[in-house]
């Protein structure tokens, strides 16, 4: 029995509205360590966006190696495989390699190639017991980067994205480069990109592929996998088929995952098959919505405050995030500041406010039809995610909109 744990978008450094995460992220580490040693995991598999940040801060690289050295010190034997995914830095994330062995970790980067041909061996990973017999093989696949990818000229006759196309190729030279060493043993085969017809978060995951093209379908993955590990969205679920699956996040990176669960899968594989059991990662604070469904008047936020019953002494990293949905009835010209002065009364974290939208014109907030609405009305957020589209004739990344929060939280 081979047991393997899937995790990824841990986004260590992540910060919410101005916000820091490192409590939390501390918290669900310790959880992960405890299902490791729990579990008895042999290999865990960390798909991608290890950090938020290509950048990151010297407070996260050292929870992200402390993690490193607590998981090898739980399960001195397990196997540690972390690709590289959007928001990293490959070159950077596999640099210290030496000194990451010796945690039986092993990171994957960006492709690399020599005489035209990819180095395969960087990817291919064997799992053996202490006969040397083959238990597991691994493809490990990072983020596929322009440079990753073979050519992506397109012929005049040719159907279809010349991405996917290329993708696709990736995959299939990676997988016959190692398929006669399988011996029909399973294989796993890691993936950090956005599949089609997944849910992904609004604010938090970027369309992250090349050429213009941000999803790629699941057959571009072998179907010769016993399963596929994905990384990049941040809802647990799967995609295609139950074998091709998303772990999900920690913990919520946006107000708009408020309602994920969070979770980690555990796959056990023996001569038998596959068997996937989804564990839940408890989050360590809580991340309301006010109200749980509706909109409230502006007048009933203190009540609703109120009625958590929080400790006015609550340490700030402990304050639970908020979410607030106003009623548009009766909400005054500078309602923000008025929703402000009422949350400074109470240990609460406001990460979100969004106004009910006019009837009949919710799709059409960001065009001439709303233009009378009085700009006290509208989300910061969404003005300038209006502001960047016309200026650029682009959506802000999710590291755009971490610098506007940022400055938001200091004004």
């Amino acid at each position: 029995m081979v047991r393997v744990l899937h995790t990824g978008d841990w986004h260590i450094g992540q910060t919410l509205r101005g916000y820091s995460r490192e409590y939390e992220q501390a918290q669900v580490f310790d959880q992960l360590i405890g299902i490791i040693a729990e579990r008895e995991i042999d290999v865990l598999i960390v798909a991608g966006d290890i950090f938020d940040s290509q950048n990151p801060s010297g407070e996260a690289q050292r929870l992200f190696y402390e993690t490193i050295e607590r998981l090898h010190r739980a399960r001195p034997s397990m196997k540690t495989v972390i690709v590289a995914g959007n928001h990293d830095a490959a070159g950077r994330l596999e640099a210290p390699h030496p000194l990451l062995a010796r945690f039986n970790v092993r990171v994957v980067g960006n492709v690399r190639r020599r005489d035209g041909r990819i180095d395969v061996e960087r990817h291919h990973i064997v799992l053996a017991d202490e006969h040397k017999e083959v238990l597991l093989h691994i493809l490990a696949v990072s983020y596929p980067t322009a440079t990753c990818l073979p050519a992506l000229t397109r012929l005049e006759d040719e159907a279809g994205s010349p991405v996917v196309r290329a993708v696709k190729e990736l995959y299939d030279e990676l997988y016959e480069s190692i398929r006669p060493k399988l011996q029909g043993v399973p294989l796993i085969v890691t993936g950090h990109l956005h599949v089609m017809g997944a849910i992904q978060s609004e604010g938090a995951e970027r369309r992250i592929l090349v050429g213009g093209q941000h999803a790629v379908p699941h057959d571009v993955f072998p179907v010769e996998a016993s399963y596929v590990a994905l990384g990049h969205l941040h809802k647990a679920q799967r995609v295609g088929r139950d074998t091709v699956r998303y772990s999900g996040s920690l913990i919520p990176l946006s107000a708009t995952e408020q309602p994920y669960k969070h979770s980690v899968t555990l796959l056990s594989i023996d001569s038998s098959g596959i068997t996937m059991e989804h564990i839940p990662i408890e989050r360590p604070l809580p991340f309301l919505r006010l109200p749980a469904t509706g909109e409230i008047r502006l007048t009933d936020l203190h009540d609703h405050l109120a009625q958590l019953g929080l400790a006015s002494d609550l340490e700030p990293h402990l304050r639970p995030f908020v979410q607030v949905r106003l009623a548009r009835e009766g909400l005054l010209s500078g309602y923000r500041e008025e929703l402000d002065r009422i949350a400074d009364g109470f240990p609460v974290r406001i990460v979100e406010a969004r106004v009910e939208p006019l009837p009949g014109v919710a799709a059409q907030l960001d065009t001439a039809a709303d233009a009378f609405t009085h700009l006290a009305e509208r989300d910061p957020e969404e003005m300038f995610k209006l502001a960047f589209a016309k200026r650029f004739n682009a959506e802000p990344t999710v590291d755009h909109l971490d610098v506007f929060h940022r400055v938001q939280a200091e004004v």
